[in-house]
This record gives C-alpha cells, structure tokens and sequence, in this order.
C-alpha cells in the first residue's frame, strides 16, 4: 500500500518491478483496454478502512491491469493510493451476491460488483492470473 499521488521515480521502479510496466496504447487497444469501470468499496480492511474513513464521501475504486498483476487505486481526501498486487499474492472470492473481495496478504477490498461489465472485468484478471 503506497501514496500514489505524486511522480516518484524510486516508487515508479518498484511497482514496475512488483507487477510488471504498463501495457503500450497498442496493447491496450488490442486487449480492449486494462482499466476496472468504477467500483463501489463495500467494505476494507483496517489499515485501509482509516483511510476511506478520512473523508465522508462514497468510496470508489480502479482496477488497473498489468502483465504480471494488478494495481488497485482508490482516493481519500485528496491523496491517491495503490494497492500494488502481484499475481502470485492475489486472491479473489464472489462472496455475497454481487461482491468480490480481492485479498493480498493482510489488507482485502471487498467491492459492489452489480453490472456484467464489472463481473466480467473480475473474469479477464482470473484469466490473466492463470494465463502467468
């Protein structure tokens, strides 16, 4: 879990090294693009949850692919945070009726996942896990 908000090239080389180098615009056209649709953080887990808790606003959520995992940001008060997961660390459970928790090591995101857009985003990250 870092603070994304700002051009760190240390933090940069570590996340590329962690879940791989963004997709080249290419790519992303070829792959019809690596971004979530907006998701609704339903619940979080403490060290996440008191950040969430900062501001009084509803709690959304990106999903972003890349070749060897996942980066899922999200925005309290006016910081950007990332939540760097690689593929060997992440896990992903249909819980309750229209809700994935995407879980890696102690920290988990538990998101509203109501649209087949959303349902199928969460399928292409399964398939892209399994395809490393």
């Amino acid at each position: 879990l870092c603070n994304d908000s700002y051009n760190n090239p240390g933090q940069t080389n570590t996340i590329n090294d962690l879940v791989g180098e963004a997709y080249s615009i290419k790519e992303r056209f070829k792959m019809g693009g690596i971004g979530s649709p907006k998701l609704e953080i339903v619940s979080s887990s403490a060290t996440i949850h008191s950040l969430l808790v900062l501001d009084h606003n509803t709690n959304y959520s990106s999903i972003e692919l890349r070749p060897k995992g996942i980066i899922l940001r999200f925005r309290a008060l006016l910081e950007t945070y990332a939540l760097v997961i690689p593929f060997y660390k992440l896990t992903i459970f249909k819980g309750d009726t229209g809700i994935y928790s995407v879980y890696m090591d102690n920290y988990f995101v538990k998101v509203k996942a109501d649209t087949k857009a959303i349902q199928k985003y969460f399928k292409r990250i399964l398939d892209a896990k399994i395809a490393n």
